[in-house]
């Protein structure tokens, strides 16, 4: 199959592999009298995979809209492929947290998908001709760079939650978008979906050269595919490569409490000492929180 006009591969656009998709200095957000994080400062350069990690309520969510220009900050600034939060919305594909399809939805999954590409024209006359021609293609491309080409025609409420995963993805690439976000998109999936969908967007990362900023419950089933993360947790943020921000000293000084990193013969992490127990690792083999 060709690829359609708006699917490139970035490797061929004129950006370097030393420009910064995401930037943040000295940002902060606060919620009600709350201030969530701040003094966070971070780097996210094109063509990398970043994950942002942390217990639950620490604001990983927040952080990807206020990227997305959906928070405002409190203090700092941020700029997102060279614009202020917003001004480059049409070159970021987003995955909110997931929403599960009723089994009774008969909506398929091909339409889901095209959503992505003209969801924003309800009201308007459809395409036809070479637009509609080029319209169906993008489509079509994007379904196929997820996989998800033997399925998309059926009703989305009647296949898996991996399944339903990929073609949301594929709703946010339908636009070949520079940047991808998602937020949490492999919770709530069994283990081995979990690895097809890290993989996939691996994939996506390298062969596409598109940048992805992903907040993640557990690092376990994405470490081997991460360039860097950001951690939050105590109010601040340590960022870098996995294996030197996912530390005992740099989870002890955010907690401000003795914590220990340990990793399994199968290179797992077990984090051990945190005070909220949604923030444990759990085993990507048992799905259980390690001790």
């Amino acid at each position: 199959m060709s690829e359609p006009t708006g699917v490139t591969d970035r490797r061929s656009t004129e950006e370097s592999a030393s420009d910064i998709a995401v930037r943040f200095r000295n940002a902060a957000v606060r919620v009600g009298d709350r201030t969530l994080w701040h003094n966070v400062d971070l780097e996210v350069p094109a063509g990398q995979f970043v994950a942002i990690l942390g217990p639950n309520g620490v604001g990983k969510s927040t952080l990807v809209k206020a990227a997305l220009g959906l928070f405002p900050l409190a203090a700092g600034e941020a700029r997102v492929l060279g614009e202020p939060p917003g001004g480059a919305s049409r070159d970021i594909g987003y995955v909110p947290q997931r929403r599960s399809f009723d089994h009774s939805v008969r909506v398929r999954g091909i339409d889901i998908v095209r959503l992505g590409l003209d969801g924003d024209r309800w009201g308007l006359p459809m395409p036809w001709g070479e637009r509609a021609r080029k319209a169906h293609e993008r489509v079509a491309h994007a379904i196929e760079l997820v996989g998800a080409t033997a399925y998309a025609r059926r009703p989305v409420g009647q296949i898996s939650g991996g399944e339903q995963q990929r073609l949301l993805i594929a709703q946010a690439l339908v636009r070949a978008p520079r940047l991808l976000i998602l937020d949490e998109p492999l919770d709530s999936l069994d283990l081995p979906n979990q690895s097809a969908i890290a993989a996939l967007i691996k994939r996506i990362c390298t062969d596409r050269g598109v940048t992805v900023l992903m907040v993640a419950h557990d690092v376990n089933p994405i470490l081997t595919y991460l360039d860097q993360v950001v951690y939050l947790a105590g109010g601040g943020a340590v960022c870098g490569a996995p294996r030197e921000v996912i530390t005992s000293a740099n989870l002890t000084r955010l907690y401000e409490t003795p914590i220990e990193v340990l990793r399994t013969s199968d290179d797992q992490l077990v984090v051990v000492g945190q005070p909220e127990a949604p923030a444990h690792h759990a085993d990507r083999h048992t799905g259980q929180p390690l001790q």
